[in-house]
């Protein structure tokens, strides 16, 4: 069974799409005809993408930044919330700035752009947003509490959102895209670590996450409040 998306005339934010998910994701929108509008600290590669100098742990920012989009494109069709930062500190040895750090960016940075984006779905009667959690957030993992807290608490937010926006028809949900070869896991994720990972649920590719996230976009998905996870289950899609 093959699958095709098109995404013609749509508009969709991706939140840290320099690299990694966000970037195979925002290519992927373009190849379906849509506009990829990334929302960055670093310029993405991808030419073909749009892109925005946001942090999005500053509100101010985020909104202007979003403001700047339906300016331009006169809409916003979906919203994956993808930026994160991952250090790692024993709980004990934790730098309290960079604990605060971390959620600001994992945690308040989707509640702000999801502040931001949700308004002008709710006003369309229409549109996707997808949130990130981890598989380290309801089991913890040795050296990323920060993580995996500010992933876990994502979970309930994201619940939420979809329970108070259902009657809107906009659409929210979580992916938990397992264990994807990125920088942002290289980094993270050294020597055992990444043998740990390799030897027990295996590492993805970032394209792997495209297909499940392209259909959590689509009017295909009618879903709300839903998590997909990846247990070796999710398979890469080559043709769009």
């Amino acid at each position: 069974m093959k699958v095709s998306f098109d995404a013609t005339g749509e508009v969709v934010v991706v939140t840290g799409g320099a690299s990694g998910i966000g970037a195979a994701l925002a290519a992927a929108v373009v190849s379906c005809g849509g506009t990829a509008v990334v929302f960055d600290i670093t310029a993405p590669e991808n030419s073909a993408v749009e892109y925005v100098e946001v942090d999005v742990s500053d509100r101010a920012a985020v909104l202007e930044a979003v403001a700047g989009v339906i300016e331009r494109h006169g809409r916003i069709d979906g919203l994956v919330a993808g930026a994160a930062i991952q250090p790692r500190a024993a709980v004990l040895d934790m730098d309290p700035a960079e604990w605060t750090r971390t959620l600001q960016v994992n945690l308040d940075g989707v509640v702000w752009v999801c502040q931001a984006v949700v308004p002008h779905l709710i006003e369309r009667r229409a549109g996707s947003v997808i949130v990130f959690t981890s598989g380290m957030a309801p089991t913890g993992f040795p050296g990323a509490a920060a993580y995996a807290s500010s992933k876990a608490a994502l979970v309930a937010f994201a619940k939420t959102l979809a329970a108070e926006v259902a009657e809107h028809r906009v659409r929210v949900n979580v992916v938990a895209p397992g264990v994807i070869d990125t920088d942002q896991f290289r980094t993270a994720n050294l020597g055992a670590d990444r043998e740990h990972w390799h030897d027990t649920i295996g590492i993805g590719d970032p394209e792997d996450v495209v297909g499940p996230l392209l259909f959590l976009l689509s009017d295909a998905a009618a879903m709300t409040g839903s998590q997909l996870t990846r247990e070796r289950a999710f398979a890469r899609l080559e043709e769009f």
